[in-house]
């Protein structure tokens, strides 16, 4: 039985991650000052938005989640003739119209797709199952990542998605906002009470970089420094000391909003890596896609791990 994977754009992984294991992107439709462009994790297309600076102004952006109609095209042309069951992980429902979408649109698939497998010349039934990750950007490409060590372990479907839904709780997310002023506005543009909490750890501070932890979109403040790098040299060291005391899973998962020699240049960067070579996991980098750009903001940082559960402050 062939297992498709499908991930929607606000999932950050390697490009060539996805590429080597088939993973199929949902594109994520970004508006811009007035200009649309469509997001399917195009690495050329994503490195020219950083050249260009068009992030910059993300807070005059918004994302649209593809319609379920779009979505049912794209399934019945691209998933039912390629697969045989398909799981589809989409960023955390809270944030996004996807899920309900992807899952409106799976309803219709399995009504019809008969026709279509026919003509594919596949034999047998389809099934499909869409899975609210409950994550959001790297914690979403870990879960990715996980879910295909579970698909070559062929379990049933049933048990499959059980076990994807069971893994999203253990997967923990450090998020470093670049810039508060960025994350303010676009809150206020959206109407979003979401950012309550950190807005209140910040008070008018503004010049503050916090570090976020925690599960998913739950992630609070658990650090406040004066500068960008003092955060991130502190995700590191947690994340290095985390990986050398066990994970539940063999990769971490880190996408960073900048230019490649800007993330080359993160410090604690390289004790990280020398952790995850020490220890047999897997390096997740990458560089954050148009969408999750859009949400935190050009220049932001965000690392995901599973393990049990712990404190930040016990692997500093």
């Amino acid at each position: 039985m062939q297992v498709g994977l499908i991930v929607d754009s606000a999932c950050d992984l390697p490009p060539e991650f996805s590429r080597k294991h088939n993973i199929f992107i949902l594109p994520v439709t970004a508006v811009i000052n007035g200009q649309t462009y469509i997001d399917e994790h195009d690495p050329l297309k994503t490195q020219e938005f950083y050249q260009r600076g068009l992030l910059q102004k993300g807070y005059y952006a918004e994302t649209r989640a593809y319609s379920p109609k779009q979505i049912h095209s794209l399934f019945m042309r691209k998933i039912v003739p390629q697969f045989d069951m398909a799981i589809c992980e989409t960023v955390a429902r809270s944030r996004s119209l996807i899920y309900d979408n992807a899952n409106e649109a799976m309803n219709t698939v399995m009504a019809r797709y008969e026709g279509v497998r026919a003509a594919a010349g596949k034999d047998g039934r389809f099934s499909m199952r869409v899975i609210d990750s409950k994550q959001i950007f790297a914690g979403q490409g870990l879960l990715a990542a996980h879910t295909l060590g579970l698909i070559e372990k062929k379990l049933h479907k049933n048990a499959l998605r059980h076990e994807v839904e069971t893994f999203s709780d253990s997967i923990l997310t450090c998020v470093i906002p670049r810039d508060l002023h960025y994350i303010r506005e676009r809150a206020r543009r959206r109407g979003d009470n979401s950012v309550s909490a950190l807005v209140a750890f910040m008070g008018k501070a503004l010049s503050i970089t916090p570090v976020l932890f925690g599960k998913g979109t739950d992630a609070q403040p658990v650090a406040k420094t004066w500068s960008f790098e003092s955060a991130v040299e502190k995700v590191m060291n947690y994340a290095a000391a985390r990986v050398d005391a066990g994970l539940k899973t063999p990769y971490v998962s880190l996408s960073c909003g900048m230019s490649w020699p800007e993330i080359d240049a993160l410090p604690g960067l390289d004790l990280l890596r020398e952790a995850c070579e020490r220890n047999g996991v897997e390096l997740l980098l990458s560089q954050m896609g148009i969408t999750s750009s859009i949400y935190i903001g050009p220049g932001s940082l965000c690392l995901a791990l599973a393990a049990e559960p712990h404190n930040f402050n016990d692997f500093q």
